[in-house]
């Protein structure tokens, strides 16, 4: 099988990224030929007036996914803008699909209203669904682990896969499969529905051993357990959201949950908790990315779009003959 994942360099990655895909693609390496792209295309669509929030990114996202355990000689990690066949079968696709069927997209109307974009939407942005079309078919994914806000996405490359496919008479182009993630999305630590970098709200994987001890114990609790010995509410307590996450021994948690429940369990002795826990997950993650010489990662993201460029041109060509972009010049 195939599996195609990717993140855009918009910043370091933190530990929402960490419990939702980054796991995930460490397993799926180990069953499929995954390739991992650098959306950097893609994150240029909102970030075109400060580009070097998305070069001086690319390299932090390499070293994040080879310090929690991706191995390059097991995935593909490519730079989306140095593989130029993708931008070319995107101009393509873009003749399968009307303005109209992409403003229909959820996920688009989503984020055009979180970016405040208005009636200054770039059409960059509003086609990025066609774009990642073009990134999933170039490689020819099986499957795309996605969360659930994503699953538009694979269903608008599924109708330009047999659109095409039917229009010019051939099979060249696959379908592909969403591979859902049981994981929940990660709270902020503030309590916000979304843990990000832009909210300055997460904890990244860098993060120092002191930044992490600070974030969690500033984390919210429930207003109303004031006293060690008052009740409290385990739901909506991003410090028991975060230890459902990373907290390994589920019996001991169930038993602190019912501790803090009926009264008598402290907001610091379960911030100590979840802080232990984080440190010992990201201690050798933080160790591991220190060592990785900035030479080193250039020539990880080198090495792996030249194989992800060759394997687009061949996807490209198959395209070409399918539309008949043969001149003989």
């Amino acid at each position: 099988m195939i599996a195609l994942t990717g993140d855009r360099p918009t910043g370091r990655l933190h530990l929402g990224h960490y419990i939702g895909s980054l796991k995930n693609r460490v397993v799926l390496q180990e069953t499929c030929d995954q390739y991992i792209m650098i959306a950097d295309l893609q994150a240029l669509t909102d970030h075109f007036e400060s580009p070097r929030t998305i070069t001086d990114s690319v390299l932090e996202l390499v070293a994040d996914y080879l310090a929690v355990g991706i191995d390059p000689m097991k995935s593909t990690i490519f730079v989306q803008s140095q593989i130029s066949a993708l931008s070319e079968m995107t101009m393509y696709f873009m003749n399968l699909v009307s303005i109209s069927r992409v403003e229909r997209n959820p996920t688009v109307k989503a984020e055009i209203a979180q970016k405040g974009f208005n009636d200054s939407i770039p059409v960059g942005f509003v086609c990025y669904p066609i774009s990642q079309a073009a990134d999933i078919t170039a490689f020819k994914a099986d499957i795309v682990p996605v969360g659930d806000d994503q699953l538009p996405m694979i269903e608008q490359t599924n109708e330009i896969v047999r659109k095409f496919n039917r229009i010019y008479s051939t099979n060249c182009l696959k379908e592909v499969k969403p591979r859902l993630s049981h994981v929940s999305r990660l709270v902020g630590i503030d309590g916000q529905a979304k843990a990000g970098k832009s909210l300055n709200n997460a904890i990244f994987l860098s993060d120092t051993s002191e930044a992490i001890k600070t974030k969690v114990f500033s984390m919210f609790t429930d207003p109303n357990h004031i006293r060690v010995s008052d009740p409290g509410k385990v739901e909506g307590n991003v410090v028991f959201s975060y230890l459902d996450a990373f907290f390994e021994d589920k019996d001991e948690l169930e038993d602190l949950k019912k501790q803090y429940r009926k009264g008598g369990l402290g907001d610091t002795t379960i911030k100590s908790k979840l802080n232990d826990t984080l440190q010992s997950l990201l201690q050798p993650i933080r160790e591991k990315r220190a060592q990785l010489s900035r030479d080193f990662l250039r020539e990880i993201c080198h090495e792996g779009t030249k194989k992800a460029q060759r394997v687009a041109s061949d996807t490209l060509e198959e395209i070409r003959d399918a539309i008949g972009l043969k001149y003989g010049i």
